[in-house]
Parts: C-alpha cells; structure tokens; sequence
C-alpha cells in the first residue's frame, strides 16, 4: 500500500458483490477488488470469499457496527491519500445500498466516484431456477420492491397498489413482515400463485422453493426466514410453455425479413 499526503484524491469504486458466489462476480469488480489499497466491505452481507480477493497488504475495514457517519470520513480520509479504495456492497449499489447518500457525500468532499454493478439476487434467484420472468402473453413486468417495514415506502408504491398489477413482484426486506405481505398480496394475486422463496441464493447454504402464495408465510416461519431473504412472486413461474414471438418462423423482424 502506497500513499501520498500531496497526491489528487483517487476516485472511490463502489462495487457490487452480486448476490454471494465470487464466481457471479462482473469481471470489472473482481479488476477493483484486486487492486485496492483499502476495501471497506459489508461484512455482514457479503462473502468472505470475495474479501478475501483484495491484496493481502490491503487495508480492510468491516462496516456491520458502523453508521454511514462513521464510514464516510474515513472513504474520504483514504481517498484523499490518494489511495485506491473500494467500497463493497452486496448485490448490486444501485438497489437497496444507500448509493445516493454516499455519491452525494463524497461529491461535496470533491471526490469522484465509480460505480460498478452487480448481479441482483432476482436474478440469480430466477436462473437458479431456470426461470424468465417475462413470459409471453402471461407477464411482461418486474417490479423490484420491499414491504413498507420501519422505514416505510411512499403511499403510491404501497404494496397493494404494486400487487394490483399482477406483475412478477421481487420483493427484498421483507421476511419479517411476511403475514402482512401474504394477506395484502392474496387480495390481488390467485392463492395458488407461485413464489419463489431464496434464502442467501448462490451461497454454499443456499435455500431455494417454490411454493403456492398462500403458503408463503406459513413455510417463510417454518424456516425461520427473517433476513437475506428474497421473495419472487409470479405467473410466469407456472408457465407451461408459452412462445415468445422473436423466434417464431411467423415473425418477421429487421435482422429476420419475411420470405418474398
């Protein structure tokens, strides 16, 4: 690790760990994490594995017991050192990692910022089940959302609103008020609509089912879900084969001209 107290502040990469595995990781995010000088990482959601790519002189700071008070000063401390930091979040910052926060801070402290995606557990939780969420004729939306909890969510995103659409929910922080979610969701959706219920999806201890909805609840406590929790609630889950139209001989489009 090199510094320098005269030296342009370096840019801070805030990158997302994907949903768990390192080997879901982006190739640009694994580029970041081996060349920090200093991973400031949420220990309580990412792997170790990931961490543990960072250079073995590589300053590390866990985040679990910290506030964003006690986090910021010191992105910008080490950044100002010119230092290669990076932030690591779980999934992807721009969803649920209080990004904005940190980008706005660190703008007024004159430090640029990157930001680097990651894999969203939605998805790693539809591939684990090779599942498109996006079916032909029978869904094609997905609505990223969470249950209002303790920090709550604006009145038109309530989630009774989100469910009149029948669309494929992803619903994250919301294991805890899984009773809440099953009654609101049972007034829009039919009570055999399939759910997705992933536990820490693609690590070692992954969990992963499907069950009706108005089981949700029921199998979410049997298991003990309260955290790291996705629920994924679709038709599209049931489908029985529907094609989509891209593919089909019938469908003509700019790289696929119809036959003269």
């Amino acid at each position: 690790m090199t510094s320098s107290s005269s030296a342009e502040p370096s840019t801070i990469a805030i990158v997302g760990a994907g949903p768990g595995a390192p080997d879901l990781l982006t190739r640009r995010a694994e580029d970041r994490l081996r060349a920090a000088d200093v991973l400031i990482w949420t220990d309580s959601l990412v792997s170790p594995q990931i961490a543990a790519l960072a250079p073995e002189g590589c300053e590390r700071i866990r985040t679990s017991t910290l506030t964003l008070e006690d986090v910021l000063p010191l992105m910008i401390d080490r950044a100002r050192q010119g230092l290669r930091v990076v932030r690591l979040h779980d999934g992807d910052p721009c969803l649920y990692g209080a990004l904005s926060e940190q980008v706005c801070s660190l703008a007024d402290a004159g430090i640029a910022v990157e930001v680097v995606p990651g894999l969203s557990a939605y998805q790693a939780t539809a591939s684990a089940l090779s599942a498109e969420l996006t079916i032909p004729g029978v869904v094609q939306t997905i609505v990223l959302s969470r249950a209002g909890g303790r920090t709550g969510v604006p009145e038109a995103e309530d989630l009774s609103n989100l469910a009149r659409l029948k669309a494929s929910l992803c619903l994250y922080l919301s294991a805890r008020h899984v009773d809440e979610v099953q009654a609101t969701l049972l007034e829009h959706y039919p009570a055999d609509t399939p759910v997705a219920i992933g536990y820490r999806v693609s690590w070692p201890d992954q969990w992963l089912n499907v069950v009706p909805l108005n089981q949700m609840a029921a199998v979410s406590k049997e298991r003990q879900l309260i955290r790291t929790t996705l629920y994924v609630v679709s038709p599209a889950l049931a489908n029985q084969g529907e094609r989509s139209k891209l593919y089909s001989p019938s469908h003509d489009h700019l790289f696929r001209p119809q036959a003269s």
